[in-house]
């Protein structure tokens, strides 16, 4: 499978919850490298793993993990109708 960027949002309340995800990631075969910005609450992995297996990896931790919403074009789409019905 060719590399591929996966970005995702890990809900990290100190660096300790960061040294968790650097763990996992580094034991993560297939992951080539990662960045994690504390401040955005954001954890940018380069790796030829699917996706999900990246989400898995980083939720088995216990942290709170999504795709980033730029990930995820149906979810925008999705929050107009939403406001619409609520109107």
């Amino acid at each position: 499978m060719a590399s591929q960027t996966t970005i995702l949002k890990v809900g990290m309340s100190c660096q300790g919850c960061v040294g968790a995800v650097k763990r996992v990631l580094g034991k993560l075969e297939g992951v080539e490298s990662y960045d994690i910005d504390f401040d955005a609450q954001k954890v940018t992995v380069k790796s030829n793993l699917p996706p999900e297996t990246v989400l898995q990896t980083i939720s088995k931790t216990g942290k709170k993990t999504a795709y980033w919403e730029a990930e995820a074009p149906a979810e925008p789409e999705a929050k107009p109708a939403e406001a619409v019905a609520a109107a």
